[in-house]
């Protein structure tokens, strides 16, 4: 039943990694009424919940958004595909499972950029209070959370052979990518818990679903928020082929992710005013930073054909083979079919000199052109490897008026000189670990880019080839108090009262890593503000000139 006319203190729009956090946590007091917008289904298709399960919920219409960029001038015109999570617990539910916090130095950073109470001591807390480690509480880990965090349940001869090949380059080995220093080869640990996939949806709303005070609503799909003056006061969702209208006496946070929040602000006439006047959009307050600021880590797939069957593209050409992946996964909660997206992850610096790790791999003992397609028929492995910290920028923007038509993605991938010269430095990496004893004596041949491109320019031009994106979007609502800043410190929209963002969008600067941990994060830190400013009555931002003024 819809929520038409009924008044809440809090609308939550998408129940993704923030939005299931924000919803347990804002309803935790059974005075608060909370209502919790999604617009795709329920997590009840049973391969979400197994984590190799990944290769058929991405790409499937049922379970993914299937967003796809436009023609991308970085990747000599390619479009990729950007999957996202059409489901309760949003991309949680879909994604690799690899739980990455980043670099304290990139939340230290958030905090010099102006953004009060966004340095790493700031966030640590709330960081430890989502997670369940599995290897208990420490000063860096948390137990008890919500957030089932897990070590990896099956390793393979190929992936510690990788391990010894980083080490062989001076890379230290690792068992912990979230504790002192992020450098280092290892194994990832994975959202789950006893082999199966811990979403958003799984540890912070299945337990929250019985209060009667939450109200979830499923295949809601926001048309635009409803305002007076400079202040948000409800919202109009589309279900079932009707509108509704839901009423809002606290506030309203979007959850959207760094697709789906600029495209719900922008509809209701906030935004950069000249692209929504274009659009036929009445503009009612001009932010000329929403959909811009679009970041994203690059990978470049790089795959060797190995000269041994070690590689799960063996196992999975082999029917008896793969029955006993079933059996044992069934049995045990182990093998393949616990498998996360990747297994070793590697975080390396290109140069001595730097302080921090600049690339990260994604070690996959298997190939395939991308999740969802099946793998290589042939032996291989695939060393992805990302730069973290892109300086291209993106942009998000509307392709009409009509809130249902999916908006054009421009990443500009391979933008700027850096990202350029980065990534050939990245490919001649990987071809140095290639080579190392450890390594050398399981490549049979580099399958891509390929031997043929030699030159700086020709890796270039193959890095361009193999480069998918690695689902890491952000940024195209970001936090900060410039021009081109989308919400204050607080998650407040500038120059709209009752109005927040809270998920990866509000990020200034991507982090060093998998972002599906910080935006648990920001859920976490963003219901801890709306509760605190519920108190002071600090809800509404001062209205500030530099990007227009509500009216």
């Amino acid at each position: 039943m819809p929520a038409e006319g009924q008044a809440f203190d809090y609308i939550i729009v998408d129940a993704g990694s923030a939005g299931c956090v924000l919803a347990n946590r804002l309803s935790a007091d059974p005075a608060t009424r909370v209502l919790l917008l999604e617009a795709g289904g329920r997590d009840w298709n049973p391969w979400i919940h197994i984590p190799v399960g990944y290769f058929k919920t991405i790409h499937n219409p049922m379970t993914d958004w299937y967003y796809r960029t436009e023609a991308d001038p970085g990747l000599g015109s390619r479009s990729l595909q950007w999957p996202r999570g059409k489901v309760l617990g949003g991309s949680s539910s879909i994604n690799g499972l690899l739980y990455v916090r980043g670099q304290a130095q990139d939340f230290d950073q958030w905090r010099q950029m102006g953004n009060r109470g966004w340095g790493f001591e700031d966030v640590l807390p709330y960081f430890k209070r989502a997670e369940d480690q599995e290897r208990g509480a420490d000063a860096h880990h948390g137990a008890g959370g919500p957030l089932a965090v897990s070590d990896i349940r099956i390793r393979r001869e190929i992936c510690d052979v990788v391990i010894d090949a980083a080490e062989e380059l001076g890379i230290p080995r690792s068992d912990d990518f979230n504790g002192i220093d992020q450098e280092g080869a290892g194994y990832f640990q994975l959202t789950a818990r006893n082999g199966l996939r811990c979403s958003t949806a799984v540890g912070y709303l299945r337990p929250a679903r019985a209060r009667r005070n939450l109200r979830i609503e499923t295949h809601a799909l926001v048309q635009r928020l409803v305002l007076q003056g400079c202040q948000a006061t409800g919202l109009i969702y589309e279900q079932g082929g009707r509108e509704h209208a839901a009423q809002c006496r606290g506030e309203i946070i979007l959850a959207g992710g760094a697709i789906n929040s600029p495209q719900f602000l922008m509809p209701s006439g906030i935004g950069p005013q000249d692209h929504l006047r274009e659009k036929g959009i009445a503009v009612a307050h001009d932010l000329p930073g929403i959909g811009a600021n679009l970041q994203d880590h690059l990978q470049l797939r790089c795959v060797y054909k190995t000269s041994r069957p070690v590689t799960l593209n063996d196992a999975l050409r082999n029917p008896l083979r793969r029955a006993a992946m079933g059996i044992e996964f069934a049995l045990a909660r182990k093998g393949p079919l616990s498998m996360g997206a990747s297994q070793v992850c590697i975080f390396a610096k290109t140069e001595a000199a730097l302080e921090t790790p600049d690339i990260q791999y994604h070690v996959q003992p298997w190939s395939a052109d991308s999740p969802g397609e099946g793998t290589h028929k042939f032996s291989a492995m695939a060393l992805s490897v990302c730069q973290l910290r892109p300086g291209s920028r993106g942009q998000i923007r509307l392709k009409s008026a009509n809130p249902g038509e999916y908006p054009a993605i421009h990443p500009r991938y391979l933008s700027t000189e850096l990202d350029r010269r980065m990534a050939v430095t990245a490919v001649k990496f990987t071809r140095r670990l290639t080579e190392t004893r450890a390594l050398a004596p399981y490549i049979a041949a580099e399958f891509r880019p390929g031997p043929q491109f030699v030159s700086d320019a020709e890796i270039l031009d193959g890095a361009r080839e193999v480069a998918q994106t690695i689902y890491h979007p952000v940024g195209t609502c970001k936090m900060g108090a410039d021009s081109q800043a989308v919400v204050d410190d607080r998650l407040r929209v500038h120059g709209i009262g009752g109005l927040r963002v809270a998920d990866a969008s509000i990020m200034p600067t991507i982090t060093s890593g998998n972002t599906n941990a910080p935006a648990i994060m920001i859920g976490e830190k963003a219901s801890d503000m709306i509760l605190e400013d519920a108190q002071t009555g600090a809800a509404v931002p001062e209205l500030r000139q530099a990007g227009g003024q509500a009216r």
